[in-house]
């Protein structure tokens, strides 16, 4: 959340698809993904409210950005108002970007640069399968050509 509210329109590169993460985690620089659907709301965004040094500024004082607090209060009002259940608070968002990537075939090392995790291990606990992919998963007889085999006498 706090990448967020620190961001500022520079860090948007839309021709690459990418946001520049300044001072992440671990205090270090890192790029991580824009999707177009992003970007247009982010523009839409910018067209209403116009910010000027920070995209999301505080509201008593523009030149500061927004602090957490007021991140938090606006996703779980957004939450509330899409009727959805709030499980695992704003953190929640990270983890399914992860998950995500991951069920996808994303390379965990990417994942991990993405994320801003020094360590791999930390990455690795986004590792877990759901339920519904187990079931995706063909077993390895499965996978057998059982026509190959000789009949039972």
């Amino acid at each position: 959340l706090n990448e967020a509210c620190h961001l500022k329109a520079e860090h948007l590169d839309a021709a690459r698809q990418q946001i520049r993460i300044v001072q992440g985690k671990g205090r270090k620089d890192r790029y991580t993904l824009l999707s177009p659907r992003l970007l247009e709301e982010l523009r839409a965004y910018w067209r209403m409210f116009r910010p000027q040094h920070w995209l999301f500024p505080a509201t008593r004082t523009p030149e500061r950005p927004m602090v957490d607090a007021t991140g938090q209060r606006i996703y779980y009002q957004a939450v509330q108002r899409a009727g959805l259940r709030r499980k695992g608070g704003i953190h929640a968002l990270r983890h399914s970007f992860a998950t995500h990537l991951l069920e996808a075939g994303v390379e965990i090392t990417v994942v991990q640069r993405l994320l801003g995790h020094s360590s791999l291990n930390t990455t690795s606990t986004y590792l877990h399968v759901r339920q519904e992919r187990l079931a995706q998963i063909a077993g390895p007889l499965q996978l057998l050509e059982l026509s190959r085999l000789p009949a039972a006498a």
